[in-house]
């Protein structure tokens, strides 16, 4: 494993509260696995064994509904782990996961975390902080489909990509605007309304890149209260 790739696992919800030597056994019992964009990790139904932290790339865990359409249930990147509930109970998965993009990531065995953990029981509260950290994840998530209005999830999105807190600055879009779309429980097309609709927010979109003229004030909309659009509306 490259240093700069064990510096990631370290930093990850999953590792950075273990003891240093806890989570040296397990990084030294993991593999690394590669996957070209659109490969397939794990398919939903499939027996859980292992548990995963993005390297490097992006990641997107799916849900196929009886009637064949996709629900986007979460997008991993660098330092993010997933599949950690299902693998410890030896379940099967819930979800398809795809790569985004090229992607690497570290492939930990569940038996020998669950090994670790009989031996050293006091390790299963960084288990259990990260799984907490995935459940406030989809809270927030639910948060943003009930509270916000599609254009102010998008401004989120964004938000969440900047690299400064203040002024202006330009942000590439990671994956590409279907999947976007899916993430934030929306439509293509209203996507593109949403895009649109920023505009007047200082937010210019044109192929995968977004020019965003203030960051305070796309904050400033994000917290709005969307009924107050209405109110202005009528």
């Amino acid at each position: 494993m490259t240093p700069e790739f064990r510096r990631i696992a370290l930093g990850s919800r999953l590792l950075v509260a273990m003891p240093q030597e806890v989570a040296d056994t397990l990084l030294a019992a993991s593999r690394q696995r590669r996957y070209p964009r659109g490969g397939t990790i794990f398919l939903q139904g499939e027996e859980a064994r292992a548990i995963y932290i993005v390297a490097e790339g992006w990641v997107k865990l799916s849900r196929i509904a009886p009637n064949g359409t996709e629900a986007v249930v979460g997008v991993f990147t660098k330092g993010q782990s997933f599949g950690e509930a299902v693998a410890f109970r030896h379940d099967r998965y819930p979800v398809n996961a795809e790569a985004v993009t090229d992607c690497t990531l570290i492939r930990i065995e569940a038996d020998s975390f669950l090994s670790m953990i009989r031996a050293r029981p006091e390790i299963a509260i960084s288990i259990l902080s990260a799984t907490f950290l995935h459940l406030h994840g989809l809270v927030e998530q639910i948060e943003q489909l009930k509270a916000r209005n599609g254009a102010q999830r998008v401004a989120e999105f964004l938000l969440d990509l900047c690299p400064v807190e203040q002024g202006a600055c330009t942000v590439t879009l990671p994956y590409d605007k279907v999947l976007i779309a899916g993430r934030l429980g929306m439509k293509p097309e209203s996507l593109s309304r949403a895009f649109a609709r920023l505009r007047e927010h200082g937010v210019s979109v044109r192929n995968s890149v977004a020019a965003i003229s203030s960051v305070e004030t796309l904050r400033d909309y994000v917290a709005e209260d969307p009924g107050a659009a209405w109110s202005r509306s009528l």
